[in-house]
């Protein structure tokens, strides 16, 4: 009795009012947070450097990422078998290599072609919804908006057309600024596979080393977060690409019995698109809608008929099988992070948004979880149920 009462006198004021006091500890955490928002806001210019290094390797290193967590399961299943680790690894550049040249022999002349047919086409279609949307403002309520449209600039948007096929024929011979980048492609094009092959050969020392890093004591809670972060990255690079297959796949086959025009190439865009969760899915339709829209009413229905299918399919039967609730986010927390991430870092936040969400949860999920622990606030208390069973 004399003991814990002493134990209870020599806890500092510091444990009494904060470490012990949940709202006050929920404050100070919202503070500190808001603190590191803050300061990263005024220091953000030093991590300009970065930007420029990460804007040369961070090609390579994020293809080669994404190709090895597409990869490892074929791997692992071969070295299962009883294949040598570099038997496999050749057999899978192999695999690599034959689906590159599939695609570039079967659909890249497809999409050029349909492409090529869609940008001279631009300037008709133009036309058309010009001529449609003339016919809706004839109104006086609309008298405001058809003087802005009178005000356009006809010939500009009639040579878009000639301008952007144009692009598809272009040189480079004195643009300096598409040489730069067509040589960092290509660099990152030769660096991307040498990455790859380190990263399947080596991959299982990756965790190992990075956990000497960390203290003796540290390092099994360490292991179980970086596992659980490599868990969530895994789960949703080949989910999400896996899925971005299937849309394609789903929006081919439904153009292709329409008789839409550019059927291939806009059902490879919207399964591009389809990586970026809820608003890929709304900005692959609209290009589907548009050239329904300029060919015959009916041709439009038929298009949202298509994309109205799709979803319920992507969504009731394709998700839920390669997904599941992998990433256990609402999908309002999704939005608000593509928000959030898309209005700071752009293109690349909306594509590395989530995943870098998920490791983020992790992180502060275990964190929350030692906290716990340490402060002794989260204890359950006795029901009174069970008051009753132990009397």
């Amino acid at each position: 009795m004399e003991e814990s009462e002493h134990t209870t006198s020599s806890k500092s004021w510091f444990w009494k009012w904060v470490l012990n006091n949940q709202l006050v500890s929920t404050l100070l955490i919202i503070l500190l947070l808001l603190i590191n928002i803050f300061v990263f806001t005024k220091i953000a210019y030093i991590f300009s450097p970065l930007k420029g290094i990460f804007s040369i390797i961070g090609f390579p290193m994020v293809g080669a990422g994404i190709l090895f967590y597409m990869i490892k399961p074929i791997q692992d299943f071969l070295v299962k078998k009883g294949v040598h680790k570099s038997i496999a690894i050749l057999l899978n550049f192999i695999l690599l290599i034959m689906l590159l040249l599939a695609a570039i022999f079967s659909f890249i002349p497809i999409v050029e072609k349909q492409l090529r047919e869609l940008v001279t086409q631009l300037p008709i279609y133009y036309k058309i919804i010009s001529e449609q949307v003339e016919r809706v403002v004839q109104s006086n309520t609309f008298s405001a908006v058809q003087e802005q449209l009178n005000g356009i600039n006809m010939d500009f948007l009639q040579s878009l057309g000639t301008r952007v096929n144009g692009l598809l024929n272009v040189t480079f011979s004195g643009i300096g600024n598409v040489v730069g980048a067509v040589g960092e492609f290509m660099i990152g094009i030769i660096t991307m596979p040498i990455l790859l092959f380190y990263l399947l050969q080596d991959g299982e020392k990756i965790l190992p080393a990075v956990l000497q890093v960390f203290p003796t004591r540290s390092r099994r809670r360490m292991s179980i977060v970086l596992t659980e972060m490599n868990q969530q990255i895994s789960s949703y690079i080949r989910g999400q690409l896996t899925v971005a297959i299937a849309v394609a796949i789903m929006f081919s086959i439904g153009y292709a019995i329409i008789g839409l025009p550019y059927g291939i190439t806009i059902a490879i865009l919207a399964g591009a698109l389809n990586v970026i969760p809820y608003v890929g899915s709304f900005f692959g339709i609209l290009p589907a809608l548009v050239v329904g829209f300029v060919i015959s009413p009916w041709m439009f229905v038929q298009v949202f008929i298509v994309f109205v299918i799709e979803q319920t399919l992507e969504g009731r039967l394709v998700s839920p099988l390669i997904l599941g609730n992998s990433l256990q986010m609402h999908p309002v927390t999704i939005l608000v992070v593509l928000l959030t991430t898309g209005k700071i870092f752009g293109l690349v936040g909306l594509l590395l948004g989530v995943p870098g969400y998920a490791v983020l949860k992790v992180i502060i999920s275990h964190i929350f979880d030692w906290y716990k622990d340490y402060s002794g606030l989260y204890k359950e208390e006795t029901t009174k149920e069970e008051i009753i069973i132990e009397s």
